[in-house]
Protein backbone atom coordinates (compact mmCIF):
# COMPACT_ATOMS: atom_id res chain seq x y z
CA UNK A 1 0.00 0.00 0.00
CA UNK A 2 1.58 3.16 -1.00
CA UNK A 3 2.37 6.09 2.01
CA UNK A 4 2.69 9.48 1.31
CA UNK A 5 6.76 10.60 1.37
CA UNK A 6 8.12 14.20 1.18
CA UNK A 7 11.42 15.63 -0.05
CA UNK A 8 13.71 18.48 -0.15
CA UNK A 9 16.79 18.88 -2.29
CA UNK A 10 19.57 20.37 -0.18
CA UNK A 11 21.58 22.90 -2.07
CA UNK A 12 25.34 24.49 -1.84
CA UNK A 13 24.43 28.25 -2.37
CA UNK A 14 28.03 29.12 -2.42
CA UNK A 15 27.36 33.05 -2.45
CA UNK A 16 23.85 33.89 -1.45
CA UNK A 17 24.11 37.54 -2.70
CA UNK A 18 24.60 35.91 -6.11
CA UNK A 19 21.46 33.10 -5.89
CA UNK A 20 23.06 30.47 -7.70
CA UNK A 21 22.87 26.98 -6.29
CA UNK A 22 23.40 23.20 -7.22
CA UNK A 23 21.74 20.64 -5.45
CA UNK A 24 23.70 18.31 -3.43
CA UNK A 25 21.61 15.95 -1.65
CA UNK A 26 18.29 14.99 -1.14
CA UNK A 27 16.13 14.43 2.15
CA UNK A 28 13.43 11.69 2.13
CA UNK A 29 10.41 11.56 5.18
CA UNK A 30 7.50 9.51 5.36
CA UNK A 31 5.56 9.66 8.39
CA UNK A 32 3.95 6.60 8.47
CA UNK A 33 6.40 4.40 8.43
CA UNK A 34 8.65 6.50 10.50
CA UNK A 35 11.71 7.20 8.06
CA UNK A 36 13.82 9.34 7.62
CA UNK A 37 17.25 9.24 5.09
CA UNK A 38 19.70 11.51 3.21
CA UNK A 39 22.07 11.19 0.54
CA UNK A 40 24.38 13.42 -0.51
CA UNK A 41 27.33 14.34 -3.02
CA UNK A 42 29.55 17.16 -3.82
CA UNK A 43 31.37 17.93 -7.20
CA UNK A 44 33.80 20.12 -6.45
CA UNK A 45 34.63 20.75 -10.13
CA UNK A 46 31.14 21.93 -10.77
CA UNK A 47 30.83 24.27 -7.60
CA UNK A 48 33.88 25.70 -7.91
CA UNK A 49 32.37 26.99 -11.63
CA UNK A 50 30.00 29.24 -9.50
CA UNK A 51 32.25 30.05 -6.43
CA UNK A 52 36.41 29.52 -7.45
CA UNK A 53 36.54 30.26 -3.51
CA UNK A 54 34.52 27.39 -2.58
CA UNK A 55 35.73 25.73 0.77
CA UNK A 56 33.95 22.18 -0.51
CA UNK A 57 35.63 20.59 2.53
CA UNK A 58 33.53 23.29 5.25
CA UNK A 59 30.49 21.82 2.86
CA UNK A 60 30.95 18.47 2.69
CA UNK A 61 31.55 18.86 6.78
CA UNK A 62 28.50 20.79 7.01
CA UNK A 63 26.07 18.27 4.85
CA UNK A 64 28.04 14.91 6.74
CA UNK A 65 26.80 16.96 9.94
CA UNK A 66 22.79 17.12 8.34
CA UNK A 67 23.21 13.81 7.41
CA UNK A 68 24.01 12.45 11.01
CA UNK A 69 21.35 15.15 12.34
CA UNK A 70 18.99 13.09 9.93
CA UNK A 71 20.23 9.86 11.75
CA UNK A 72 19.64 10.98 14.79
CA UNK A 73 23.17 10.17 15.80
CA UNK A 74 23.69 11.53 19.18
CA UNK A 75 27.15 13.74 18.05
CA UNK A 76 24.42 15.30 15.82
CA UNK A 77 23.48 17.65 18.75
CA UNK A 78 19.95 18.07 20.17
CA UNK A 79 18.24 17.39 16.83
CA UNK A 80 19.06 14.28 17.52
CA UNK A 81 16.74 13.84 20.66
CA UNK A 82 13.53 14.89 18.90
CA UNK A 83 11.13 12.85 16.74
CA UNK A 84 11.84 11.85 13.26
CA UNK A 85 8.96 14.64 11.75
CA UNK A 86 10.57 17.44 14.18
CA UNK A 87 14.03 16.45 12.31
CA UNK A 88 12.89 16.75 8.76
CA UNK A 89 10.64 20.03 9.70
CA UNK A 90 14.28 21.21 11.51
CA UNK A 91 16.16 20.16 8.36
CA UNK A 92 14.23 21.68 5.96
CA UNK A 93 13.66 25.05 7.93
CA UNK A 94 14.70 28.13 5.64
CA UNK A 95 18.17 29.18 6.28
CA UNK A 96 20.87 31.49 4.53
CA UNK A 97 23.71 29.87 4.94
CA UNK A 98 26.27 27.88 2.23
CA UNK A 99 23.44 24.83 2.55
CA UNK A 100 19.60 25.60 2.09
CA UNK A 101 17.15 23.37 1.15
CA UNK A 102 14.12 23.49 -1.53
CA UNK A 103 10.83 23.74 -0.80
CA UNK A 104 9.08 19.66 0.68
CA UNK A 105 7.33 18.00 -1.74
CA UNK A 106 5.27 15.49 -1.58
CA UNK A 107 4.46 12.06 -3.17
CA UNK A 108 3.27 8.40 -2.90
CA UNK A 109 5.94 5.28 -1.99
CA UNK A 110 5.72 1.74 -1.54
CA UNK A 111 9.57 1.86 -0.57
CA UNK A 112 10.61 4.99 0.59
CA UNK A 113 14.25 3.96 0.34
CA UNK A 114 14.08 3.80 -2.86
CA UNK A 115 12.70 7.02 -3.39
CA UNK A 116 15.62 8.12 -2.04
CA UNK A 117 17.67 6.53 -4.81
CA UNK A 118 15.32 7.59 -7.49
CA UNK A 119 15.65 11.18 -6.54
CA UNK A 120 19.08 11.74 -5.52
CA UNK A 121 20.11 9.86 -9.35
CA UNK A 122 17.15 12.24 -10.92
CA UNK A 123 18.11 15.73 -8.82
CA UNK A 124 21.15 15.55 -7.63
CA UNK A 125 24.12 13.50 -9.62
CA UNK A 126 25.56 15.36 -12.87
CA UNK A 127 22.88 14.08 -15.80
CA UNK A 128 24.96 11.20 -17.52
Amino acid sequence: MPHVFEYALLRAVPRQERGEFMNVGVIVYCAPLDFLCAKTHVDGDRLRALDPRLDVETLESSLAHLTRSCDGSPDAGPVSRTTVGQRFRWLTAPRSTIVQTSPAHTGWTDDPSAEVIRLFEALVLPPR
